[in-house]
């Protein structure tokens, strides 16, 4: 699955300021909510009961919290770069300052893993993470994660 098909340039944003897991995660999940018109209530609780599960946090300085949620019906996602890093509870203890949330149908399971696999593998990728750390507009992120 590419990510532009639930990832478009509007839902990317650089230099957040975010003081904790918390408030970043509720950040996101009202942007998330608004782009949808969903309620933000709710899809931050759906965000932050996944991560109690689990920190989404994958290594390297990035984290992809995700949830499934009845409403959406295709896979929804906001990137957005840390002004700085924060920690996130990640696998291998380090702050995260890449962030991808990632909202998905609760009916396809098959889509849910093919978005989430996709994101991962991309993120995971030292060369994409390089040129995301680097960029210097929305722009040039959207196209580092994209391209």
């Amino acid at each position: 699955m590419n990510i532009k098909a639930f990832l478009s340039p509007s839902d990317v944003t650089i230099g957040v300021e975010a003081r904790d897991k918390s408030t970043l995660l509720k950040n996101l999940s009202s942007r998330a909510a608004g782009t949808l018109g969903l309620a933000a209530d709710t899809v931050t609780t759906q965000i932050e009961r996944r991560d109690e599960l689990g920190s989404t946090g994958i290594g390297g300085g990035v984290s992809i919290p995700h949830a499934r949620l009845r409403e959406v019906r295709k896979p929804f996602g906001v990137l957005a770069r840390l002004k700085e890093p924060i920690d996130f509870e990640a696998i291998d203890g380090q702050p995260v300052d890449i962030v991808f949330l990632l909202l998905l149908p609760a009916a396809s399971q098959l889509e849910q893993l093919k978005a989430l696999a996709a994101v991962a593998r991309k993120l995971r990728d030292p060369e994409v993470l390089r040129k995301l750390r680097e960029a210097p507009s929305t722009a040039a992120f959207y196209a580092a994660v994209t391209t």
